[in-house]
């Protein structure tokens, strides 16, 4: 199928879909001196605007991935897109912090519809010998989307309002909804019987709603009753729900998962490293805004080498490690962007960027198109066919649970609280700390990739001819 004009539109569709999801997740942080200007939102309130977001998207994914294996994923993925929009369009016309918080709420009930579903499509859809190309092309382009949020978010904040970032969604998921009505076949699991078990999810996003908010405003009210009581429901939550995924009947996460080590350190280096990243982006645009003074546009364009090195490589990257094994670029990617961010400690008052920005964004641009692919699609090819969707709702389930708590911790660890991310003097010691810690997780991550299958992309000889209606069956172990 790989080349075909179907399998061009499959990904584009996929790629619209999920790539809608990750801009906005990366658009909102330009705009986050502007909203909390015309909002006069304290650093709590801009906290909340995101993780408002990261919280409903980390907390429903997986049952979000259930959905689409047992109901149809393209419904499921077309209903999360018009969802999707509907929500952009309140945040875009959101008059104050506390409904902005609100309306990221609901985008992020969207993004986690539709996020998974892009991924299962494309496993249910090419043959296995041709996914690590499309994983590779889907993570590449995808990636390029959240690289390119940035620049697209200054040039909307200062063509007019940041609510442009939120109202850019609307043309986009329209044409979204069109292409995957028209070319993207349905696929499920037949095998599903009975109705989701919804109850599981909500336990889970308790759990994860008292630990964010108990940490998001532990800085501000100190141990009060309210935060006290917060951070013991998100806990109590979190270990019903381990304990429900383990002796339930009909888990959300089947603990069968959990028993290949491959997929288990895969989702341990993703949650690092995408909490690296989280905390690293966000305190990124802010530090060249109003330490450095770059215009909303400047501070975008500061990030172009990041989009243009993942639009030359992921999708290579995703073709050498189907070749030769995900291993040495899982290690190296996080290390690389561990290096970078260390560079990025020079970003102060006074810094050039030729000299002091622009080489810790190349090095950190390079060790994100090596790690982005491979990483996806090992989790993928580890995991049995038939849980393609709850597979991938696990992994973005770890990668926005580790921005959501990046988000929700760093501020707080690099001392900034109220109104002081207006401080130059402030923001530059923060920034200063967030990025050692940053780096120090993303270089863990991946050195627990050592422990991975090598051998896990390999495709199997008799999955070349497999037809397109069914998958084929998994690698043997």
């Amino acid at each position: 199928m790989w080349g075909t004009g179907r399998a061009r539109a499959v990904l584009a569709t996929t790629i619209l879909g999920s790539g809608m999801a990750m801009l906005d997740s990366t658009i909102v942080n330009v705009a986050l001196p502007r909203i909390g200007a015309e909002l006069g939102a304290s650093v709590a309130g801009l906290q909340w605007i995101l993780d408002g977001y990261l919280l409903a998207l980390a907390s429903l994914i997986l049952i979000a991935g259930s959905l689409g294996d047992r109901y149809g994923r393209r419904r499921v993925f077309t209903f999360g897109v018009l969802w999707f929009g509907a929500a952009s369009l309140l945040c875009g016309v959101a008059p104050t912090t506390e409904l902005l918080v609100v309306a990221r709420v609901l985008q992020g009930v969207g993004g986690a519809l539709l996020t998974p579903g892009s991924l299962a499509i494309l496993q249910s859809v090419f043959v296995r010998a041709d996914r690590g190309r499309a994983i590779g092309a889907w993570s590449g382009l995808s990636g390029v989307a959240t690289a390119i949020g940035p620049l697209l978010g200054g040039l909307l904040v200062q063509a007019w309002s940041w609510r442009l970032a939120f109202l850019i969604n609307l043309p986009v998921a329209a044409a979204c909804v069109w292409l995957a009505r028209r070319y993207v076949p349905e696929s499920r699991d037949d095998a599903l019987t009975g109705r989701p078990n919804v109850g599981e999810s909500v336990v889970g996003a308790v759990g994860l709603a008292g630990v964010t908010g108990a940490l998001v405003e532990a800085p501000v009210r100190g141990a009060d009753a309210l935060v006290v009581t917060a951070g013991l429901i998100g806990v109590a939550g979190l270990v019903v729900f381990v304990v429900l995924q383990r002796r339930g009947s009909d888990p959300l996460v089947p603990p069968q998962l959990f028993a290949n080590r491959t997929f288990v350190l895969s989702n341990a280096l993703t949650f690092l490293v995408y909490a690296a990243l989280g905390g690293v982006m966000v305190l990124m645009v802010l530090q060249l805004q109003v330490s450095l003074h770059y215009s909303p546009t400047a501070s975008g364009l500061a990030g172009v080498p990041i989009t243009l090195i993942m639009l030359a490589l992921s999708a290579r990257s995703g073709s050498l490690a189907q070749r030769f094994g995900p291993r040495a670029q899982l290690v190296g990617g996080p290390v690389l962007i561990g290096v970078g961010m260390l560079l990025l400690r020079r970003v102060e008052p006074g810094a050039g960027y030729w000299t002091d920005v622009l080489p810790g964004l190349l090095v950190f641009g390079f060790g994100l198109a090596a790690v982005v692919a491979p990483v996806t699609a090992t989790v993928l090819a580890a995991a049995p066919d038939r849980y393609a969707g709850v597979a991938s709702g696990v992994n973005n389930a770890v990668a926005r649970t580790g921005s959501l708590l990046a988000v929700a911790v760093l501020p707080a660890v690099a001392g900034l609280t109220g109104a002081q991310y207006a401080d130059p003097a402030a923001l530059t010691e923060g920034w200063r700390t967030a990025l050692l810690v940053c780096a120090v997780a993303s270089i863990v991550g991946g050195l627990l990739a050592l422990g991975t299958d090598n051998r896990v992309l390999k495709p199997a000889p008799e999955c070349h001819s497999c037809g397109v209606d069914a998958p084929p069956a998994r690698l043997p172990d």
